[in-house]
């Protein structure tokens, strides 16, 4: 998961921050999936948001927005904001969902965690041959 954010430390984001971070055990240990939090703020910034909050997911300082850029990440609010968006991805780094929604901070965690449990159901499941006989 990719989540995409304004910036650190503001209304939304801390939103958004927290609402991922309450998820991001159960996250990993259900979808096997990481998160990372990207932002155009600098390292500093980085380090003091997730201290304050006592984030459990890396997040990624992107001041250049070239990260941002490279997933095509639009603007918000007719251009002002850099946007909200949230990207999963299934392992072999292929886009299987995206959820842009600028206003509701915490409804990306919902989005991602659908995406993520429609990828893990029309998965296999399990390498073991004999699986399906005991579904």
């Amino acid at each position: 998961i990719f989540s995409f954010s304004p910036a650190d430390s503001t209304p939304g984001c801390t939103v958004q921050a927290t609402a991922f971070n309450e998820q991001v055990a159960d996250i990993k240990k259900t979808y096997g999936a990481e998160l990372v939090g990207i932002s155009g703020q600098d390292v500093e910034s980085k380090q003091a948001f997730a201290k304050e909050l006592g984030l459990d997911f890396s997040i990624l300082a992107d001041e250049g927005d070239e990260i941002r850029k490279a997933f095509g990440v639009p603007k918000a609010l007719f251009g002002l904001l850099p946007g909200r968006v949230t990207y999963v991805l299934d392992k072999n780094g292929e886009c299987i969902s995206s959820y842009d929604n600028l206003a509701d901070a915490k409804s990306h965690v919902e989005a991602a965690t659908e995406a993520l449990a429609e990828l893990k159901a029309s998965s296999p499941a399990s390498s073991n041959p004999f699986a399906s006989l005991f579904n």
